[in-house]
């Protein structure tokens, strides 16, 4: 048995097809199938049910793969451990993060991160907190950027940043008028919000009267904030924003940003792993890039405590 048959197991698994399981692990399919096949003799058992399509694992091949997980992240530390004992800043890192941070964060740490370790390679995919969680939890990621708590079992939450919401108005608008919005006055039908699947949409929604999100003619849930902006801009309406995605606002467009009357609403971005996450070196240096990249206000929870790295 080899750390690369357990890869490639792991890869059929992933892909329930041989073909799309060898070109993920840049081999030929009959080189895949082969060792595959030397495992199963080895162990004595089938660890796929080819007979299906999409292929999928035996009842004891799940059991397998399960351990195989295991074993193939061990390994992977031991080449994380070594580098971190040579002083080596290098490898690979995989982040989800979720839409409505992604636009307004990864501009604001990217480059000098990458400059400052040239050695290290970021992958970083926009989704859904539940797709970022599912992907953790199989090893498709290392990290990722999302809003929290979650209380998810095996899932480790480390808040980097706290970011105020803030109401974003139409021209003309009557809510113009007011220095500041509170909670109780936001029209439910003045507001666009996010489609389903998005945390944000879920918070917006909770500061208003759900009753009433609707529109007597025309419904719109965009996928993007940047898609909500447009609407209020060129349209007629309300959204929310999330504090980094006011800083790159126009003059104009400020003039149509009120914050919330008392203590505004405020969300908490956080790294999250699982507990079975190795790149501590690498995690670290990420963290601090994106913590002096962030307004120092913005690094403070709601008792005034600085956040600070400690997985």
């Amino acid at each position: 048995m080899t750390i690369q048959q357990l890869e490639y197991i792991l890869a059929v698994e992933k892909f329930r097809h041989f073909g799309n399981a060898a070109e993920s692990c840049f081999v030929t399919q009959p080189t895949l199938s082969a060792q595959v096949n030397k495992l199963e003799k080895e162990l004595g058992i089938i660890l796929f049910d080819r007979s299906k399509m999409p292929v999928i694992p035996t009842e004891i091949g799940e059991r397998v793969i399960e351990q195989a997980k295991r074993v193939v992240l061990e390994s992977k530390g031991i080449y994380e451990l070594v580098a971190e004992i040579k002083g080596e800043v290098g490898g690979i890192i995989k982040i989800g993060i979720i839409p409505t941070i992604a636009p307004y964060l990864l501009p604001l740490f990217i480059r000098n991160f990458i400059q400052r370790y040239p050695k290290v390679l970021l992958e970083v995919q926009e989704m859904v907190t539940e797709d970022i969680t599912s992907r953790l939890r199989n090893d498709e990621l290392d990290l990722g950027i999302v809003v929290s708590p979650l209380h998810e079992g095996g899932i480790i939450e480390k808040p980097i940043f706290y970011e105020k919401f803030y109401v974003y108005l139409s021209n003309g608008h009557p809510l113009l008028k007011e220095e500041k919005v509170a909670t109780e006055n936001i029209p439910a039908e003045d507001l666009w919000v996010l489609q389903q699947g998005h945390c944000f949409r879920d918070q917006v929604l909770n500061l208003c009267d759900k009753s009433k999100f609707q529109r007597k003619n025309f419904h719109y849930e965009s996928g993007s904030l940047e898609g909500l902006k447009n609407m209020v801009d060129r349209y007629t309406g309300i959204t929310l924003l999330p504090e980094l995605a006011t800083e790159n606002l126009s003059e104009e467009e400020k003039s149509r940003l009120r914050p919330f009357a008392g203590d505004p609403p405020v969300r908490e971005i956080s790294l999250i792993r699982t507990r079975s996450f190795l790149k501590q070196k690498l995690v670290a240096l990420l963290f601090e890039e994106i913590q002096s990249a962030i307004p120092k206000h913005m690094q403070a929870n709601k008792n005034g405590r600085l956040v600070n790295f400690n997985l």
